[in-house]
């Protein structure tokens, strides 16, 4: 069974930065094969998609985070990365990670919260 594990929230003031991680192990494949990606769910709302990378490190991003966020990949630590800037009250929300590959599978969530 595939585990991934996230790390790096927490509470930041607006504006500021935060990065998150995400280390996969027990994978069936090579971790360079599964999409990688990070949804997020506020309370009240539904899990939404925020960013993913493929591959071929091929980036897509929702709308409300373009410019803003930034997704990576470190196929040699098998982790993926999600490094967000310029944050807002908005963006808070527990952020959980994905690999697909054939399958979905996800990580526990970590909680962002934004606010002064």
């Amino acid at each position: 069974q595939v585990q991934l594990v996230e790390s790096g929230g927490g509470l930041v003031q607006p504006g500021g930065s935060l990065r998150l991680s995400c280390a996969a192990s027990r994978m069936s494949y090579t971790f360079s094969r599964y999409t990688m990606g990070w949804y997020r769910q506020a309370p009240g709302k539904q899990r939404e998609l925020v960013a993913a990378i493929t591959t071929g490190s091929t980036t897509n991003y929702t709308g409300a985070v373009k410019g803003r966020f930034a997704i990576s990949r470190d196929n040699a630590k098998s982790t993926v990365y999600l490094q967000m800037n310029s944050l807002k009250p908005e963006d808070t929300a527990v952020y959980y990670c994905y690999a697909r590959r054939f399958l979905d599978h996800w990580g526990q969530g970590t909680q962002v919260t934004v606010s002064s």
